[in-house]
């Protein structure tokens, strides 16, 4: 890390959490492919990352969590 960039993190931790958490994920952002406009693409992008997901449950990789759990889970933290 440079000297420069030491110093921007240095910088940046002193800020408040809510002003740290912005600067993250624009950051994070930032290092995302530009923005794509096309439906078309969208929808096979969506398409594969659905696939993906789909295929991770499937296999049993992916943890799943019956309705009714997720259903008290929720319920309960309204209550809060």
């Amino acid at each position: 890390m440079t000297s420069e960039t030491e110093t921007i993190l240095r910088d940046a931790l002193a800020l408040r959490d809510e002003d740290r958490a912005d600067l993250a994920a624009q950051l994070l952002a930032s290092l995302d492919s530009p923005a794509v406009e096309d439906p078309a693409t969208i929808g096979a992008v969506w398409a594969s990352e659905l696939e993906r997901r789909a295929g991770r449950v499937l296999s049993g990789e992916a943890a799943t969590v019956d309705w009714a759990t997720v259903r008290d889970r929720v319920g309960d933290r309204l209550k809060e």
